[in-house]
């Protein structure tokens, strides 16, 4: 998701020679970035009309297909492993027919420390793929990152389906564009939620399950009946998954999640563990724990041992920011050798006496998940962009959620846009959805709309028992249980100020605070962990963090409104 290169000044005076002697190879790039714009050189040169600039600059587009591009990327995480490029048949088919390569830059399981060592031996990725925030501003500050303005005007597919507003919030200081958004969207979506095993639900006698204490009743029954199944699955609580779901079940129009270790309290941001909300769903999920009703190995355990007991049926009730990519799979499966087997959402459970239609157990905001960026170790920048454009429009898309046409698309609707699907879309849909699963790694710059409307569109055509699991779903819960949470995205402060530095403390404090008080023997100790955590926090100076937290919510919420 950001990252690095070597100077600025260096990288002009390379690109400058570069452009010079290789003609139509950049254009309509940053200055600094590209060695000047060459899309202004007619204009300068000759009286070109406006059409002869315009198809002047036309032909200088990189075109995918007609020369090799290759590029190394880098996945800001220590869960990420990107598939080998080439190695299944849909990248095989972009290596040959576009001739793009991409090669991984392994994080070796340390992002933190592989990102400094290459940052401080100028040895950087050509894109790096993670979260936005900090991380990007800082490269940025060190100009160690491509502008993409000048390109998102020639390239059609990010112009067109990135809303303004996003584009605007995605904006550094400096009022340039460096972030290529991944999941980008106009409308609600998402897939956080709660997840059942129907066979086991069903020989329980489908008891009421829409509360917090229903869950707790359950859970139990759970044990007692089946006592080599897990009761609730949280995925990696580790990263939140499952945990961030019990807190929103205590708390209505929870949009801020822990990530930020503050809430909004009226119009400031305050400590989340002076939360009573928070504190209950600490308590409360320290008690499953202890009980042994919640998976023993949530800290610990990884997401293909998470995926091994949802494909057996070994679990009762699933909880995560996106259970849907694996139950999707599992459901499958499962349902192949027994149709009453498999999995169906839930309303999301929320605490008895608070509003169920303002549980919100995930949210989104218009610009998507995380980003991907271009350092100025690239070579050739504006290829690269092109190259994610392409990958972010109507063709990759379809190539990357439904593989090359012949198997599950045919052709394309009159709009052009639109693939038509073959029967394999709904007679293999264990078949697809293992594909978008093994896909999932290299959706680096997803295009919620488009997909969303094609799914939808098509969807909608078909029966219920025909209905892609998944979309199902999300049309019927997820995308109507998500909330906006766009007001409060980029409130991370710089790593090198002294509000970056309280954060990183702060973050210490939250992941250490957040295990031990799952492992908590009693409400009460559970709750002391969650006092003397904000009394640390708030000896390293975190009272000024939240004041820089509340200034930049604001900031957003002037955005938005358009002020």
């Amino acid at each position: 998701m950001k990252k690095r290169g070597i100077r600025f000044s260096q990288l002009m005076i390379i690109f400058m020679a570069v452009a010079f002697i290789l003609a139509g190879c950049s254009g309509g790039g940053d200055n600094s970035a590209s060695g000047g714009n060459s899309a202004e050189t007619p204009k300068e040169n000759s009286g070109n009309t406006g059409t002869n600039q315009a198809e002047s600059a036309e032909s200088q587009l990189f075109e995918l297909g007609k020369e090799p591009l290759e590029f190394t990327l880098y996945g800001n995480y220590d869960w990420y492993t990107m598939p080998k490029w080439g190695a299944d048949e849909t990248t095989a088919w972009v290596k040959e027919n576009k001739k793009v390569n991409i090669t991984e830059i392994p994080n070796g399981g340390n992002t933190v420390q592989k990102l400094n060592t290459m940052i401080a031996s100028g040895d950087l990725p050509d894109v790096i793929w993670g979260e936005r925030g900090a991380d990007v501003e800082r490269l940025r500050e060190a100009g160690l990152l491509v502008p993409l303005d000048d390109y998102i005007e020639k390239y059609p597919n990010l112009k067109k389906w990135l809303d303004p507003k996003a584009m605007n919030m995605l904006r550094s200081p400096d009022g340039k564009l460096y972030q290529f958004p991944n999941w980008y969207t106009n409308r609600p979506n998402g897939n956080a939620g709660w997840v059942v095993n129907k066979k086991i639900y069903k020989e329980l006698g489908s008891p009421k399950l829409e509360t917090t204490d229903d869950l707790y009743n359950y859970l139990k029954l759970v044990k007692e009946k089946y006592p080599d199944v897990i009761p609730l699955e949280t995925d990696l609580a580790s990263e939140g998954h499952g945990l961030d779901q019990i807190y929103s079940a205590f708390k209505e129009n929870n949009l801020s999640f822990p990530r930020y270790f503050a809430v909004p309290n009226g119009d400031k941001m305050t400590s989340i563990y002076k939360d009573e909300p928070f504190r209950e769903s600490v308590v409360y999920a320290a008690k499953l724990f202890r009980e042994k009703l919640m998976t023993q190995d949530a800290m610990t355990q990884t997401r293909d041992q998470v995926q091994e007991k949802l494909m057996n049926g070994r679990v009762a009730v699933y909880t995560s920011s996106n259970p849907t990519l694996y139950a999707m799979q599992a459901h499958a499966a499962l349902t192949q050798n027994d149709p009453d087997a498999g999995y169906f959402m839930i309303w999301p459970i929320h605490k008895e006496g608070l509003d169920k239609n303002k549980i919100y157990p995930g949210t989104y905001n218009m610009l998507g998940w995380n980003a991907a960026v271009i350092t100025t170790s690239a070579k050739n920048p504006e290829a690269i962009f092109a190259f994610l454009d392409w990958w972010t429009g109507p063709e990759g898309m379809t190539l990357q959620m439904w593989g090359v046409e012949g198997e599950f698309w045919e052709g394309r609707e009159a709009d052009g846009i639109t693939p038509k699907f073959t029967e394999k879309y709904t007679l293999e849909k264990e078949k697809l959805a293992d594909y978008q699963a093994k896909m999932d790694p290299l959706m680096w710059v997803g295009n919620t709309v488009y997909v969303d409307d094609i799914k939808g569109k098509f969807e909608a055509t078909l029966p219920e028992s025909e209905r892609n699991w998944s979309t199902y779903w999300q049309y019927e819960i997820t995308w109507k249980t998500q909330g906006d949470a766009t007001e409060f995205i980029n409130l991370f402060p710089l790593p090198d100020t002294e509000e970056g530095i309280t954060f990183q403390s702060g973050k210490d404090i939250w992941q250490k605070a957040r295990a031990q008080a799952l492992y908590a023997k009693t409400d009460e100790e559970a709750l002391a962990i969650l006092d003397k955590a904000h009394e640390d926090t708030m000896a390293i100076g975190f009272e000024k963090l939240l004041d820089y937290y509340t200034q930049r919510w604001h900031e957003n919420l002037k955005m938005i409104q358009g002020n």
